[in-house]
């Protein structure tokens, strides 16, 4: 009963992201991470209401480890890349401090500590976080977890250009003009609802061609992916991409498509094609097809992997803040 008003109230929340949405993240508890998380773990959602109008969410869970009872938010942490409250920007401090009254009545189960992994590093909860735990008496600490570099694009693919490094920009033209002139190669996204489940399959598998992601692809993660990409087809956000050469599929990038922006989710490349670059070609394709639709920004999310610098792409970073307090 909360789904529509939960994604209304994204809408104008202080993050407004993927993540966040109410299908997104009904599909992560059902996986619980893609096996991350167990399912002794225990959903604790705080909303908050003026009447009849949701104005807050705090989509929590509850995780006990080492004798502690952890406060979550759904989608901690490894494959949902930011994450928050949602509420709007106008609502956050009264949420916040009314929040955290209730999350200390009878009411409420017990916890040791919050923790609030993925916070983008602009978001205004971080500091009201601190103000509402040194009000309290809790202890607050916040560190930056990981480079999550983005690019903001000026809407041409010459302007872009220009704006990166000169060899890189030399190197961009020659790999994608030497994958265009020695073999037969084309482009696409996904776009026949009828072909989405087989192109699923095809990008996990182009995944599974690193060992690295091969070992992260368990069978729960698996799953997760294909939900994933299902839904984020029918929800009309999802931009997935293959490059062929000779009629074969050489690399995929899973990417959503939201909010005027593109965000790099995930990437995959047959080793057999490597000669081509096909990654580096298909990943120049998707940001000259950003700019020349007037895309504001190409955000590569987290990891800080060399390729994402060498596109122009420029830091910023996500934020684990925690709150503890003393339950003795």
């Amino acid at each position: 009963e909360l789904a529509t008003a939960w994604d209304e109230l994204l809408q104008q929340s202080i993050t407004n992201v993927p993540f966040l949405l109410y299908e997104h993240l009904e599909i992560w508890w059902k996986t619980r991470g893609g096996g991350e998380w167990g399912a002794e773990d225990r959903l604790a959602i705080v909303s908050a209401w003026e009447g009849k109008e949701l104005i807050g969410l705090a989509p929590w869970f509850i995780h006990s480890e080492q004798g502690k009872r952890i406060l979550m938010l759904l989608g901690s942490k490894e494959i949902c890349d930011y994450l928050d409250v949602i509420v709007k920007p106008e609502n956050l401090r009264p949420f916040v401090g009314q929040l955290t009254i209730f999350i200390t009545s009878p009411d409420f189960p017990g916890w040791d500590q919050i923790v609030f992994h993925n916070l983008i590093e602009s978001s205004p909860t971080i500091d009201i976080l601190k103000e509402a735990a040194e009000s309290r008496g809790w202890q607050f600490s916040r560190e930056r977890s990981k480079q999550s570099p983005i690019i903001q694009l000026p809407g041409d693919w010459n302007a872009y250009l220009l704006s990166i490094d000169k060899k890189q920009r030399h190197e961009i033209h020659r790999k994608m003009h030497r994958a265009e002139e020695n073999t037969l190669l084309r482009w696409y996204f996904v776009e026949d609802g009828n072909t989405i489940n087989a192109a699923a399959n095809d990008f996990i598998g182009l995944m599974a061609k690193d060992p690295k992601k091969s070992s992260f692809l368990n069978p729960l993660m698996k799953e997760h992916m294909q939900l994933i990409l299902n839904w984020a087809f029918t929800a009309g956000i999802l931009q997935l991409s293959f490059l062929e050469i000779q009629k074969q599929k050489a690399a995929g990038y899973f990417c959503f498509n939201y909010e005027n922006k593109i965000l790099v989710y995930n990437s995959g490349y047959d080793p057999d094609f490597s000669e081509y670059s096909p990654g580096w070609v298909l990943l120049g394709y998707l940001l000259q097809w950003a700019n020349e639709n007037r895309f504001s920004e190409f955000d590569f999310m987290r990891g800080n992997e060399d390729y994402k610098y060498r596109f122009g792409a420029r830091d910023r970073f996500v934020i684990c803040a925690t709150l503890s307090r003393d339950t003795t």
